[in-house]
C-alpha cells in the first residue's frame, strides 16, 4: 500500500475496521484488545504511530524492530490471545514518519484477550464477556459463516489418518523447534489447531469439517462431504476430452501432493536464477495455486474444483463465497480468509504463506514463468489463469510455444544450456546444476544436450579425455539468447 493510499485512509478517521494507536517507543497494551475485537468482528487495520485524531506522530526508528518482535511474540502467546493467531506486520513510511501497519482478517474462531472476549463497533472495542446473549450470538455467527467449523460429534481420532498427524507435527517442529505442537498428543494437537471443537448449541464435541478435510480417511471424509473432489485435467491434443486426468477425492494434505505431482508431470520447469540462487518457478507458482484452490474453497458447495492444463496456460476454478466481484488488483487487494483454520494448518506445515503474500509471490513469479501476469477473478466461482511456457525438443532444436507433449529430457537440456559459461568441465557443470550423481547427469542432461547439437566438446576426438570441457554451440547460444 503506497503513501497516498494510507493518507486517504487516515483522513477518514477511525471506524469499525480502522484503529489508530500512538506507539512512539513501545507498544500499548490495549492494541491486543483491538486485535481480539477485529478477529471476532469483520477484521480491520491497525496503524501504529498515529494519534486518535489522525495526527501522524510516527514510531522511533530505533524501536521499530523491537515493537514488531513484541507484537508477534504476544499474539502467538496463548496467555495473551487465545486461540493464538498469526499476523504480519508491515513497515510503512508516511510523511517521512515510520509507521507499522497490521492487517487483521476476520477469524472463524471466537478469540479472547487476557481471558476476556472483545467485539467491535463504531465506538471502539467492547468487552462482552459477561453479556451471555452477545457471546452466544458471536459463536452462532462464526458457526454459520464458516462451514469449516461444523462439528461432527461422532468423529474422533479413528476417522483421521494418524500418520498424517504425526507427519504434520514433525514438519511443524522442523520449521520451528519451539512449535507448540512438539509436546502435544494427537488429540491436544487437534484442539490446538481448532480441528476438534465443542458445538456451542449442543455442547457435544468432535472433529470439525476442517479436521476431516485436512486429515480424514477417505470414507469418513466423503460421508461428510460426498461431493468433495478436485479434477486435474491435461487437455492439449484431445481438446474434446482430455489427454490425462486425475480425480482427487482424498484429504487436503494428500490432495496437495497429488496436485503438485500432476503439475510436475505435465509442465516444464525452465532454469531460473534469482540472484545467484536457482529456484523452481513452476513449483513456486503452483504451490500457491494448489494451496489456493484447497484453502479458499467453499466446501458446502457441490461445484468440483478444477485445474486444467491447456496449451500455453493453466486455469483453475473453485466454489467461493465472494467478497467482491471481478479481476483482483494486487495494488489494492485486501485478502479475506475463506477457511482460516484450514489456512492456518497449511501455514504450520509450510504449504502456504501468510494471507496476501501468496498472491504477491504468484504475480511476481507468474510473469517470469509465462511472460504474462496471472489473472485472478473473484466471484461465486473463483478463477485463476496462469500463462505457462511450452518447451519441446524437435529436430535437434529446443523451441518454445509449440503445442503437444514434450519429453522429460527437454527440461534438463534447457537447464544445462543456462548454466554453461564459456568452457566448463563435467564436474563444473554438475556443480552448477547441483547434481551429485555422475551417471544421472550424463544420461539425463549432458548426452541429450550433445545429441541435440546445442552443446559441444572442446576435444571431440577424445571424448574421455581428462581435459575435456564443454561449451555452447551457435544453436545453443541462440536458444539461451531467445533467438530460436
Amino acid at each position: 500500500m503506497n503513501e497516498q493510499n494510507l493518507l486517504e485512509i487516515i483522513s477518514k478517521g477511525e471506524s469499525i475496521d480502522l484503529e489508530f494507536k500512538t506507539c512512539r517507543d513501545q507498544i500499548n497494551r490495549d492494541v491486543y484488545e483491538t486485535v481480539c475485537a477485529f478477529l471476532n468482528r469483520h477484521g480491520g487495520t491497525i496503524l501504529l504511530g498515529v494519534k486518535d485524531s489522525g495526527e501522524i506522530q510516527g514510531i522511533n526508528p530505533a524501536a521499530v524492530e523491537q515493537i514488531r518482535k513484541d507484537f508477534v511474540t504476544a499474539i502467538n502467546n496463548r496467555q495473551k490471545i487465545s486461540p493464538p493467531t498469526y499476523l504480519s506486520v508491515e513497515d510503512v513510511t508516511v510523511q517521512d514518519q515510520k509507521l507499522l501497519r497490521i492487517y487483521i482478517p476476520e477469524s472463524s474462531q471466537v478469540h479472547r484477550c487476557n481471558g476476556r472476549i472483545y467485539d467491535r463497533n463504531e465506538d471502539g472495542d467492547l468487552d462482552i464477556t459477561e453479556h451471555t446473549t452477545q457471546v452466544a450470538q458471536l459463536y452462532q455467527r462464526k458457526q454459520a459463516t464458516y462451514s469449516e467449523n461444523k462439528v461432527y460429534p461422532h468423529a474422533g481420532l479413528d476417522e483421521l489418518k494418524r500418520d498424517l498427524i504425526a507427519k504434520s507435527r514433525r514438519i511443524a517442529v522442523l520449521r520451528r523447534n519451539d512449535h507448540p505442537w512438539k509436546d502435544l498428543d494427537d488429540l491436544d494437537l487437534l484442539k490446538s489447531a481448532q480441528l476438534y471443537q465443542t458445538d456451542p448449541e449442543t455442547g457435544k464435541s468432535g472433529v470439525t469439517l476442517a479436521g476431516l478435510l485436512l486429515l480424514g480417511k477417505r470414507s469418513p471424509l466423503l460421508s461428510a462431504v460426498p461431493h468433495h473432489r478436485t479434477d486435474l485435467i491435461l487437455r492439449k491434443v484431445n481438446l474434446d476430452r482430455y489427454d490425462d486426468r486425475d480425480f482427487v477425492d482424498v484429504n487436503l494434505i494428500e490432495s496437495y501432493d497429488r496436485i503438485m505431482a500432476f503439475v510436475a508431470k505435465h509442465l516444464p520447469d525452465p532454469f531460473y536464477l534469482e540472484g545467484t540462487t536457482n529456484i523452481s518457478l513452476r513449483d513456486a507458482i503452483f504451490r500457491e495455486v494448489a494451496s489456493n484452490i484447497l484453502i479458499h474453497r467453499e466446501y458446502m458447495n457441490a461445484f468440483p474444483a478444477k485445474l486444467v492444463i491447456e496449451h500455453g496456460q493453466v486455469r483453475t476454478e473453485n466454489s467461493n463465497k465472494p467478497h467482491g466481484f471481478g479481476t483482483l488488483n494486487p495494488e489494492n487487494f485486501t485478502p479475506f480468509p475463506k477457511n482460516p483454520v484450514i489456512a492456518s494448518f497449511f501455514r504450520q506445515i509450510g504449504q502456504a504463506d501468510e494471507l496476501g503474500s501468496g498472491m504477491r509471490k504468484l504475480m511476481k513469479y507468474g510473469k517470469a514463468y509465462g511472460n504474462a501476469d496471472p489473472e485472478l477473478v473473484e466471484g461465486d466461482i473463483f478463477r485463476i489463469v496462469v500463462k505457462v511456457p511450452e518447451f519441446v525438443l524437435t529436430n535437434h532444436k529446443v523451441t518454445q510455444q509449440v503445442p503437444g507433449k514434450y519429453p522429460a529430457s527437454t527440461q534438463q537440456v534447457i537447464k544445462t544450456l543456462y548454466v554453461v559459461r564459456a568452457e566448463m568441465s563435467r564436474v563444473e557443470l554438475q556443480e552448477a546444476l547441483t547434481l551429485t550423481d555422475r551417471e544421472h547427469f550424463s544420461k539425463e542432461y549432458l548426452k541429450p544436450a550433445l545429441n541435440s547439437g546445442l552443446v559441444e566438446m572442446t576435444i571431440p576426438d577424445k571424448p574421455k579425455s581428462s581435459k575435456q570441457k564443454y561449451r555452447l554451440t551457435d544453436k545453443g547460444r541462440a536458444v539461451v539468447e531467445g533467438r530460436q
